[in-house]
């Protein structure tokens, strides 16, 4: 049977496709599960042109075109390959305006955000940049440990000062790209995030991702006011003065729904505003069971950033719960550090109350395994992935080799059942 409310809310059925790396598995779910969906939004059909013209009249700026001048250096910030940023898209016409401009070609360099992640490889900068980029503009990557590529930057009242990439600051004109979507713990993505943590210092990240940080009641999906993170991350990018940002909305087929240039601050609200029209969906109840993927291919590529997924599916969770996660996982856990300290407790519980410790330091990736390790205390989590039991019960995982037999177990006795085909894409709210 299939049911449908306004906007394609609810669909009942017996098969589902569960995006999965870079295909999909079917799943049997009982009739009357709620598969919730994105807000069905028209995708944009030239986005070449939508992206001109959104430098062209601009939010809250003078059009890119006027702001950019013969000898200047220009600095444009891009998400690394965990991102599913169309940047062969968006980048062409921000490249051709500043050239057009008189911005010397040599002086422009493409900066990759990569925070604290691992640096880009050279298959990768072609699939997140295209070759036509790649071959004729230089690409850097942030290294958020190298003391020598960064630069204190004195901020305001809520951070002292920060340490952010030298290249950046040392440019005339500051472009931020990314897209907006919902955020475990910042709120949204895209703004600010392209400075912090994208090319900040490790130190300053770990400040801004720390246990009081991401366990502030207001640090979760879709907040904004009073969420520390976000308010933070906005604030220091907005004391470096950035020329111009470019972030985009993207629907679950990684459709352009939307493009945002301009002020940050002013742009980035208008993003926000459209992001949350698409994700946020109305539930009845918490659910029993919640199946949910980290949307394939980049952002299931390990458990790390599928973290993401089982924090938003846990929104449509009862206590008690189980979560079935279905993420492809091809890299593995993650980095080691998230590894090692995932594997350092014997329980979620027993991580927590470390980090919860009065003067227990923040360490890199501890906020990933903060989260999962607060999910977890609320409910049961089963990984349906690449990876083998042992593997996933050394990150306090239940193993579930086949989706459908999962389900099968879980969902007996007329357990009610959510399944959130495209992730952090829809965050449920209780109506």
């Amino acid at each position: 049977m299939i049911r449908q409310a306004s906007a394609e809310l609810y669909t009942h059925r017996m098969k589902v496709q569960l995006p999965y790396g870079e295909g999909a598995i079917e799943a049997t779910v009982p009739d009357n599960a709620t598969v919730l969906l994105p807000e069905a939004v028209p995708a944009i059909a030239h986005v070449n042109a939508a992206v001109r013209g959104a430098i062209a009249a601009p939010i809250g700026r003078p059009a890119l075109s006027r702001m950019a001048r013969a000898g200047d250096k220009a600095c444009i910030v891009v998400s690394d390959v965990t991102r599913p940023v169309p940047n062969a898209v968006i980048l062409p016409p921000v490249l051709e305006t500043l050239e057009a401009a008189g911005v010397r070609r040599e002086d422009i360099v493409i900066l990759v955000g990569t925070g604290l992640h691992r640096g880009s490889r050279e298959d990768e900068r072609r699939r997140f940049l295209g070759e036509a980029i790649l071959s004729r503009y230089r690409v850097v990557d942030h290294d958020a440990r190298d003391a020598s590529s960064l630069v204190f930057h004195a901020t305001g009242p809520r951070t002292v000062g920060v340490h952010l990439n030298r290249e950046y600051l040392n440019a005339d004109i500051r472009i931020l790209t990314g897209f907006v979507e919902p955020h475990l713990f910042a709120g949204y993505s895209g703004g600010g995030k392209a400075v912090l943590p994208a090319i900040a210092g490790a130190a300053d990240i770990m400040a801004n991702h720390d246990a009081r940080m991401v366990g502030h009641p207001k640090s979760t999906w879709c907040v904004t006011h009073g969420n520390p993170i976000f308010e933070q991350m906005r604030d220091v990018a907005l004391t470096t003065s950035p020329s111009f940002i470019v972030n985009v909305t993207l629907d679950e087929r990684k459709r352009v729904t939307g493009v945002f240039a301009g002020e940050l601050a002013a742009a980035h609200d208008a993003a926000i505003a459209q992001a949350g029209r698409q994700a946020l969906r109305p539930i009845p109840h918490l659910y029993d069971v919640v199946v949910v993927t980290n949307m394939g291919y980049p952002a299931d590529l390990n458990l790390y950033q599928s973290v993401k997924a089982m924090s938003v599916a846990a929104q449509a969770c009862a206590p008690g719960g189980s979560i079935v996660l279905v993420a492809e996982c091809r890299e593995g856990l993650g980095g080691p550090e998230y590894v090692d300290l995932m594997r350092s407790e014997r329980s979620p519980a027993a991580l927590l109350d470390r980090f919860g410790r009065a003067g227990h330091a923040t360490v890199h990736d501890q906020w990933q395994v903060q989260v999962q390790a607060m999910v977890q205390a609320r409910c049961d989590v089963w990984l349906c992935s690449t990876l083998d039991r042992a593997t996933a019960e050394s990150a306090h995982l239940r193993w579930g080799g086949d989706v459908d037999a999962v389900l099968g177990e879980l969902a007996s006795g007329g357990k009610s059942v959510c399944v959130l085909p495209y992730g952090q894409l829809t965050v449920p709210v209780v109506a």
